[in-house]
C-alpha cells in the first residue's frame, strides 16, 4: 500500500511562492497522487494530481498556470510548486494516494491514503 507524507508548508506573503513536498513509499505503478487543500470553514478542494501510469499532471482550473506538480526521477517525491500566491491559497494542504479513473481524479472520496496535512498561510 502506498504511503504519503507532506512537508514544506509555511507563511508566505501575497505574490510569493512556496514548494510543498510529498514523500511517497510503496508500489506506485497504478497510483495517482493528488494534492488537496482545505481552508477554514470550507470543504476540501482538489488542487492537482500526478498519474504514475502515464506520468502526466492534472490541475484544477484555479491552479492551472500558477501551480506546478512534478516528481523526482526516482518517483519517491512529488512536489507542488505554488507561485503568485494570494490569501485565498491559505489552508491545510494534503497529499493523497488512490487509483481513481481520470474522470474522477478530482474526487477526494477516490483517495484511500492521506497524509497529515501541512499548513500554508498567505498574508496580504
Amino acid at each position: 500500500q502506498v504511503q504519503v507524507a507532506e512537508s514544506g508548508g509555511g507563511l508566505v506573503q501575497a505574490g510569493g511562492s512556496l514548494r510543498l513536498s510529498c514523500a511517497v513509499s510503496g508500489r506506485t505503478s497504478s497510483t495517482v497522487i493528488a494534492w488537496f487543500r482545505q481552508a477554514p470553514g470550507k470543504e476540501r478542494e482538489y488542487v492537482a494530481a500526478w498519474r504514475y501510469n502515464n506520468n502526466r499532471p492534472y490541475y484544477a482550473d484555479f491552479a492551472q498556470g500558477r501551480f506546478t506538480i512534478s516528481r523526482d526521477n526516482a518517483g519517491n517525491t512529488l512536489y507542488l510548486q505554488m507561485n503568485a500566491m494570494g490569501p485565498d491559497d491559505t489552508g491545510v494542504y494534503y497529499c493523497a494516494a488512490g487509483q481513481p479513473i481520470l474522470s474522477a481524479i478530482q474526487r477526494s472520496s477516490m483517495y484511500r491514503t492521506w497524509g497529515q496535512g501541512t499548513q500554508v498561510s498567505v498574508s496580504s
